[in-house]
């Protein structure tokens, strides 16, 4: 079932991402529940899970970014999309990656993007299958300290 992330499954999500790049869960604290309540309650910022048996094992975030181009119309960018390794292969980030087009889509953005640093041509061809392309436009990436 995929839906939007609510308050209670943050402790799932950060178990999910140690399948993305994480390698340890954040202890808890103030700025991590912080951080958590601003994600939850920002409605240009959508944390989309997908459960399967109970359990969160997929997951992406799409956040639409108001823009003054393009007919004053936004656009969506997704991070973060991930599946559990025990999970791949089963069409469920997938899912996950709709739910955010149709979120953009009801949003009016003229684009979404998304970034990933793997070489891997398997992860490639999922996103070129999910509709995405990687020949418009260059990305360039900052990695602040």
């Amino acid at each position: 079932m995929v839906r939007e992330a609510e308050k209670k499954d943050l402790k799932e999500i950060l178990e999910l991402y140690l399948c993305l790049h994480e390698e340890s869960i954040p202890q808890e604290s103030d700025h991590l529940l912080h951080t958590w309540e601003q994600i939850i309650k920002d409605n240009s910022h959508h944390l989309i899970v997908n459960e399967k048996e109970g359990k969160i094992v997929s997951s992406c975030v799409c956040v639409i970014i108001p823009n003054l181009t393009r007919n004053v119309r936004p656009y969506a960018f997704v991070e973060n999309v991930v599946t559990h390794t025990n999970f791949r292969g089963l069409g469920l980030a997938s899912e996950c990656l709709e739910y955010a087009s149709e979120i953009a889509k009801e949003n009016n953005c003229y684009k979404m993007m998304l970034l990933t640093g793997s070489k891997q041509e398997k992860t490639l061809n999922f996103y070129r299958n999910a509709g995405y392309n990687s020949s418009d436009k260059t990305a360039f990436i900052k990695w602040l300290d």
